[in-house]
């Protein structure tokens, strides 16, 4: 085999492995109304946790074993994480109650985190630097399909039954372990780091699990009740006992000297917040079209599905090139200026009666060009800000964010959607005008982003 070819397969296994991860972080909102049918004597704040329980640890460990995979293996890592999301996508399928689909969702996480930082780092060793910026861009755009086609392709899988949204996952997985063996050269970081801070990790678990979960019970709760609010302090305490440690741990989970430099902060907090209206515009749609407009979820998924072909074609077609003329900064505002445009459209057009071609649809195509500008350019703007032997921590740290952002953003919506409206198009109204907000806040704290970079530099983190 030629040399070319091995690197085209290494490419391609390397993003089946954060094409999965990023697949399963949406795809289960498409099975949504039919898990509410097996599970109906459960809440939709019950059951927003199968997606929440994923995305909060998937949000805590990328860091952590990230370290460990440099100490004992960057190819042995990949591998492993990915037999383990194996394993749980089988027990998801397998399993007939919500809290075990919660906990084989929480091990399927697992695997995610690890795949991560492994797929990144095994892309930057196996490319040469001349042909690491195409490759890192593919493997960036394959993260952002993957979250953006969720929709669509689990409308297609639920046509079969709910439990293929797991099983899909399985023979991904067989070719990608196949790949990882016969393609990957092992790899290890020079210096052995030192034992990364678990503890630190279950911190940030338990904070963004008790804010969720006040977040998304304060309606039922009271937001003025002891309990919300004792839930929600309690998670607070939690987060600032996680930094705390992160600030004087050796080897912390977040390393909060990166954050010095103004441009990294910026992006950081720009992908937060870009993130937290992706998720509620993501999961929102899906369950507007089948709840207010009353379509299948197949109907719903095709209808959605021009977002994530939109979004595919410019983050691969268009942006890495206006990266490059005009940068990160300026390529991140636009995007999310754009992405507030087309939640503003749903908001102002978008109602009660369906009204698919002249309302719904030019609101998820403005959308979608948004996405594809702003999902490859953040992460390449928080990775060119750091020294190349920090740029796979960077992009563990995107990783980190985008989860953060996520589930806040879909516990908000769980959050408005609970608050009794006189129509239920105008709950969805909120949290349009929510998404709008969110794409404003992405473009204000972009403005802190280093102008001067031109393009991925080295790598790019993974996107949405």
């Amino acid at each position: 085999m030629s040399e070319t070819w091995r690197l085209r397969l290494v490419l391609l296994t390397a993003s089946a492995g954060t094409f999965m991860a990023s697949l399963d972080l949406f795809i289960v909102n498409v099975a949504y109304p039919d898990l509410q049918r097996v599970f109906h004597d459960s809440t939709d704040a019950s059951l927003s946790w199968i997606l929440n329980a994923y995305t909060i640890v998937f949000a805590a460990l990328p860091i952590p074993f990230g370290r460990l995979a440099d100490a004992y293996g960057r190819k042995r890592g990949f591998i492993a994480g990915t037999l383990v999301f194996a394993l749980a996508s089988a027990w998801c399928a397998a399993t007939s109650s919500v809290s075990w689909l919660v906990a084989a969702r929480v091990l399927q996480a697992v695997g995610a985190a690890a795949l991560l930082p492994t797929s990144l780092s095994l892309l930057l060793d196996e490319f040469p630097a001349a042909r690491r910026t195409a490759a890192v861009t593919v493997w960036a755009a394959s993260g952002a399909l993957a979250a953006a086609a969720g929709v669509p392709v689990g409308a297609l899988l639920v046509q079969l039954s709910w439990h293929w949204i797991f099983l899909v996952n399985l023979p991904v997985a067989a070719l990608t372990v196949l790949g990882a063996t016969l393609l990957l050269h092992e790899s290890r970081a020079e210096h052995r780091p030192g034992r990364p801070d678990l503890l630190g990790a279950l911190l940030l678990i338990g904070g963004l699990g008790l804010l969720t979960l006040g977040i998304v019970k304060g309606n039922e709760w009271s937001w003025t009740s002891g309990t919300t609010m004792g839930v929600l302090c309690a998670g607070l305490l939690a987060v600032a006992g996680f930094l705390a440690r992160c600030a004087r741990h050796p080897q912390p989970v977040l390393e909060l000297a990166l954050f010095a430099g103004r441009s990294f902060s910026a992006a950081t907090a720009a992908s937060v917040v870009f993130f937290a209206g992706f998720g509620a515009h993501v999961f929102g749609n899906i369950v507007f079209l089948t709840r207010v407009w009353h379509h299948s979820v197949l109907r719903a998924g095709l209808e959605f599905a021009p977002g994530p072909v939109v979004v595919t074609i410019v983050a691969l077609g268009l942006t890495a090139r206006l990266i490059n003329r005009y940068g990160h900064r300026a390529v991140t505002m636009t995007g999310a200026a754009v992405f507030a445009l087309g939640a503003a459209l749903f908001v102002a057009f978008v109602g009660q009666t369906p009204d698919y071609p002249g309302a719904y649809l030019p609101s998820l195509l403005l959308a979608g060009v948004g996405i594809g500008f702003v999902a490859p350019a953040l992460p390449g703007a928080m990775t060119a800000a750091l020294p190349p032997e920090r740029r796979a921590t960077g992009s563990a740290i995107f990783a980190m964010s985008r989860q953060l952002g996520t589930v806040l953003g879909v516990a908000t919506l769980v959050a408005l959607l609970g608050v009794t409206t006189s129509q239920p198009v105008d709950a969805f109204h909120r949290a349009w005008t929510f998404v709008v907000a969110a794409q404003i806040a992405a473009l204000l704290t972009s403005l802190g982003i280093k102008q001067a970079s031109r393009g991925p530099v080295g790598g790019v983190g993974q996107t949405c």
